[in-house]
């Protein structure tokens, strides 16, 4: 599966033609502790770059954008329970929704893992 990120943070872990989405390890230590989190409802269309979710930190509160179009079918229940989920694995159990793709090309303009990790590092 392959994984890609966006320059907002959120990342896209793509295995054919559907697409996980989250926020980044990075994204998450800036926000501090998460106590809030809304997650998309499946059937909703989302198009490349659309408000998708929200996330609450004690610190402050930030809307999580579509990196990649589709139709969402599943939106993280556990995270809308449990926010603290996404502090403690954000890569992983931690994500927000899955979509399938409508256009698997869309996340060729989206940065690799070492492309992300590389211009994390510059911030």
């Amino acid at each position: 599966m392959s994984l890609y990120f966006t320059r907002e943070h959120e990342w896209v872990r793509v295995d054919g033609d559907v697409a996980t989405v989250g926020i980044s390890d990075h994204a998450q230590q800036a926000l501090g502790d998460i106590v809030f989190a809304e997650v998309p409802a499946a059937g909703k269309q989302l198009a490349k770059g659309a408000e998708a979710a929200v996330v609450e930190s004690v610190k402050a509160a930030s809307d999580v954008y579509s990196p990649v179009g589709g139709e969402v079918i599943e939106g993280n229940a556990a995270v809308a329970d449990d926010p603290a989920l996404i502090n403690r694995d954000p890569e992983g159990e931690g994500w927000f929704f899955k979509l399938k793709l409508a256009d698997p090309g869309e996340v060729n303009g989206l940065l690799d893992e070492a492309a992300y990790r590389d211009w994390v590092k510059t911030l």
